[in-house]
């Protein structure tokens, strides 16, 4: 057992979270019980989330998409009381990471992502775009099999064939950084999300983009953070995937 403030305390230092201008508060967005022995983590703090932490016992949901997001209303109304109140009502606290659990060298998405591809060698290009040069060269084939077999779902890939021996990443909705990546000198780009747009920017930019799942590439980073949390702390933990086919 553990005391939720020192599992916060330790987060917001081995994060760096004060760091981060973010697009939502990081840390404790919801107080829970003061002791801490189960802790549950996910992607996302959605109704069926927080019901199945509720089912597990868990005294703390560790998450990468929390609450109270820029620009969304601020009442508490509707789904968002549904979720808050049943986080109250059963003393479970809120703890989530945005930015900082992307950007983390070592926790990170996009540095546990490069790990579960394969590719250790892994660095921060530019910003939140990691990447790695590759040899052997890999075929769009090869590296559309490994995404598939790797997150369990087959991306989505545009843009031309060609040799990848550098290859670029950021989890989530990142589609938006090709242009980064392309700077950098990828052969490829591997993201979530894919828009209308980015068919045409891989394309004209020469690059092969695989758009992999936002939920599939960010389930990483909340995992490596829990099991860290729970070796520190000596608490249980365990991670609760809701697939999301996003």
């Amino acid at each position: 057992m553990a005391g939720r403030d020192a599992i916060v305390d330790f987060c917001e230092q081995r994060l760096d979270a004060a760091a981060f201008e973010d697009y939502c508060p990081n840390g404790l967005q919801v107080e829970g019980r003061p002791a801490v022995n189960r802790l549950v983590s996910g992607v996302t703090a959605s109704q069926a989330l927080v019901d199945a932490a509720i089912a597990a016992e868990a005294d703390m949901l560790l998450v990468h998409h929390g609450y109270f997001w820029r620009g969304e209303p601020p009442t508490v109304v509707g789904m968002k009381a549904r979720r808050l109140r049943a986080l109250l009502e059963n003393e479970i606290s809120l703890l989530a990471y945005h930015l900082p659990l992307d950007a983390h060298p070592e926790l990170g998405n996009n540095r546990q992502l490069g790990l579960q591809l394969g590719f250790p060698q892994g660095t921060p290009l530019s910003g939140l775009v990691w990447g790695a040069a590759i040899e052997p060269a890999l075929e769009v084939g090869q590296l559309a099999a490994r995404l598939s077999q790797v997150l369990g779902r087959r991306p989505i890939v545009v843009g031309p064939e060609r040799p990848l021996r550098k290859i670029g990443w950021c989890t989530g909705a990142a589609q938006g950084m090709i242009e980064q990546a392309a700077a950098q000198g990828c052969d490829a780009f591997i993201s979530g999300e894919i828009s209308e747009q980015t068919l045409h920017q891989a394309n004209e930019l020469g690059l092969c983009y695989f758009g992999a799942g936002h939920h599939a590439t960010e389930r990483y980073g909340v995992q490596a953070l829990g099991q860290e949390i729970a070796d520190r702390f000596g608490v249980g933990h365990v991670f609760i995937n809701l697939d999301n086919p996003a």
